[in-house]
């Protein structure tokens, strides 16, 4: 179990806790888009991350992701929480469409 780097939050479960990434500011042509045209970011990185989920025999499973990697969840997932002015979010696992491999 990990706690956010600067706050007392640790996440339940199979949940995580992670921190968006900016929206662009540009589209690919160039344009600079306003704050009402911008896309609400699928794009972030984890923070925290629960014990796993509680199995049937009483074990946790292991979660694959893991605190600082770079994940990609679906457009409406999660709950949104601001904590002393910062954004994150609290997603489950499940709610995890990849990982980003920096290769």
């Amino acid at each position: 179990m990990n706690a956010c780097k600067n706050l007392n939050l640790r996440p339940l479960d199979d949940r995580l806790v992670v921190e968006p990434l900016a929206a662009e500011e540009k589209t690919a042509g160039g344009i600079v888009l306003p704050d009402s045209a911008k896309e609400k970011p699928q794009r972030g990185i984890v923070i925290a991350v629960g014990n796993g989920r509680l199995l049937d025999n009483g074990d946790r499973a292991k979660m694959n992701v893991e605190v600082d990697d770079e994940v990609i969840y679906g457009k409406y997932s999660g709950s949104d929480v601001e904590i002393d002015g910062n954004e994150y979010k609290i997603l489950r696992e499940s709610d995890i469409l990849a990982k980003v491999v920096k290769s």
